[in-house]
């Protein structure tokens, strides 16, 4: 496979998590594709789905529908939700997961070198001892590790060093796909620039291609070629970076980027704020789930749903009124 062609293909995802009677909707006929060697970002506010999603598509979670297609690196292309566990055995080492919180996602039991190995010890069991080691060895190098650190346990790390394990585990089966779940929100801002640059540089020097989870908007206005957007469990707008930086189309995606600052003090941003909270996800409002907090609402809001289309190339949005908004031409930074 060729850069640039379809590698991953998320189509009508939901996941809903049932208990005593109640059901709440996580994630709601979400869509995508993924191009191979490019960076998808996912943002949104706490409780979106954005992490609910990351995990459907890894198959953490087992969505209650949809289909996950993966062009496999022996050229077959796969469903993840179709296939039994040992067949998805087989693929699991080509698409692996950052976890969001360096903290918890490391056995505090385990040394280093031993958080680094299990991987390959479970897919790779007849890998010589020797091979082994060298292949942890170089993993630990690419990601900044000394080899000394390798004999220490997490608690004697910082929160920057603890995420570079957790990347380190995540490429020791040299995998083609990273679901990155907040990798960088728990760390100080000058180390998220260092994790950020790293993902980057390991991005170019092994063709990865990266499923970016963030409420970060100027984390992922930088990592992201595209940004989907999501709210209470629905993807309401994606598009290339830029394009949905410059001209949003959905009010939710308006008021967030109303909310980024801007490294420059004569620029006034207009302040978009948003009214209320997040409605409950197991009894959403009808019509447009955003219609509650929305400045823009008008009747036909708060009883239909709005079609998922594409206004534009590459431009997809779920809004009555996105026409009016692309007219307005609403920048960021102005």
């Amino acid at each position: 496979m060729s850069k640039g062609e379809r590698i991953l293909d998320v189509k009508n995802i939901h996941m809903r998590f049932e208990s005593k009677g109640i059901c709440v909707r996580a994630v709601t006929d979400v869509s995508f594709p993924v191009m191979e060697g490019e960076t998808i970002g996912i943002v949104g506010e706490s409780g979106c789905g954005k992490t609910t999603l990351g995990r459907c598509i890894v198959r953490a979670y087992e969505p209650s529908e949809g289909s996950v297609q993966y062009t496999a690196a022996d050229g077959q292309t796969i469903d993840f939700l179709q296939i039994d566990k040992a067949t998805m055995k087989k693929y699991r080492k080509e698409i692996q997961m950052i976890f969001q919180d360096p903290y918890s996602s490391l056995d505090p039991r385990m040394t280093v070198y031993d958080i680094i190995k299990e991987p390959l010890a479970a897919n790779f069991p007849k890998m010589p001892k020797a091979e082994m080691e060298q292949r942890i060895m170089d993993i630990a190098a690419k990601v900044g590790l000394n080899t000394s650190y390798l004999k220490r346990y997490p608690h004697a790390f910082s929160g920057g060093q603890r995420q570079r394990i957790g990347i380190a585990r995540a490429l020791v089966l040299n995998p083609r796909v990273i679901v990155c779940d907040e990798a960088v929100s728990a760390l100080d801002v000058s180390i998220q620039a260092q994790v950020i640059n790293l993902l980057h540089d390991l991005q170019k020097e092994f063709g990865l291609t990266y499923l970016f989870i963030s409420h970060d908007l100027s984390v992922v206005e930088y990592i992201s070629d595209k940004v989907g957007v999501m709210y209470l469990g629905k993807m309401v707008e994606f598009a290339p970076t830029k394009n949905l930086f410059e001209h949003p189309m959905h009010p939710y995606t308006e008021s967030l980027l109303s909310a980024v600052p801007v490294a420059d003090p004569t620029v006034q941003n207009e302040r978009i704020p948003l009214e209320g909270e997040i409605p409950n996800p197991a009894n959403p409002p009808s019509g447009c789930h955003f219609h509650t907090r929305c400045r823009y609402c008008c009747d036909k809001c708060k009883t239909d749903v709005p079609e998922y289309r594409e206004l534009e190339p590459g431009h997809f949005v779920a809004c009555h009124r996105a026409e009016e908004l692309k007219l307005r031409g609403f920048t960021y930074d102005e």
